[in-house]
């Protein structure tokens, strides 16, 4: 049996980040415990969606708890590709975590400033309000998928990139289901805007994937 020389350091600050991140999902569930049990189901059935999408869709602590499991579980999921993928190419240590955490926060904000000047320009705000619900329900529901990861690459599965490969394929299905689900409940709206909707794909959720896959090949 081959053994695996494992960097302790590296999992001593790993395991403190996913407690800290499973504290903030340990919150919801405790503090929200109805409205958690509905989310958890969420890809399978929109109950979610419809009991919450019309009350505080986004400035609520139950909201801002997943988010904030999800920035940091992204943020060490995308640490954890780099590891994997392109362990020469960076420096890998704590501070490029906290970059990486930095970064994903910043595209988040950006994107939500983006789609609220959006819906202020073309007096739509309601909807938006609603699609950008929809969005960050699916993309804080697939953080899961990412903590679950990161367990089993940190402590199981160290550095493999089949279970890698295969929690990317099931973040993206769940992310698809999200986009399909928005696309058919806001199809008449979307195509009234559609150059804009391209617009806003290609520029704020295609991109940053394609940037990511080249770098890493190159």
């Amino acid at each position: 049996m081959e053994a695996i020389l494992r960097d302790v350091g590296a999992a001593d600050w790993i395991t403190l980040i996913l407690l800290f991140s499973m504290l903030f999902l340990v919150l919801a569930k405790l503090l929200f415990y109805s409205r958690f049990m509905n989310f958890i189901i969420l890809p399978f059935n929109n109950k979610y969606i419809f009991l919450y999408n019309k009350k505080d869709r986004l400035m609520n602590w139950f909201h801002i708890f997943l988010t904030a499991f999800q920035i940091l579980n992204s943020s060490l999921f995308l640490y954890l590709i780099f590891t994997i993928l392109a362990p020469d190419d960076i420096i890998l240590s704590p501070v490029f975590f906290a970059f990486i955490v930095g970064l994903v926060f910043l595209f988040l904000f950006v994107k939500i400033l983006l789609q609220i000047g959006n819906s202020l320009v073309f007096n739509n705000r309601a909807i938006m309000s609603e699609i950008l619900f929809k969005k960050i329900s699916y993309l804080n529901y697939s953080s899961l998928v990412m903590f679950l990861a990161n367990v089993l690459l940190t402590y199981v599965f160290i550095d493999s990139r089949l279970v890698l490969y295969l929690s990317l394929a099931v973040v993206f299905l769940i992310l698809t289901i999200g986009w399909v689900t928005i696309i058919k409940t806001h199809l008449k709206f979307l195509t009234s805007y559609f150059f804009y909707f391209i617009l806003y794909l290609c520029a704020l959720e295609i991109a940053p994937v394609i940037i990511l896959v080249n770098y890493l090949k190159d």
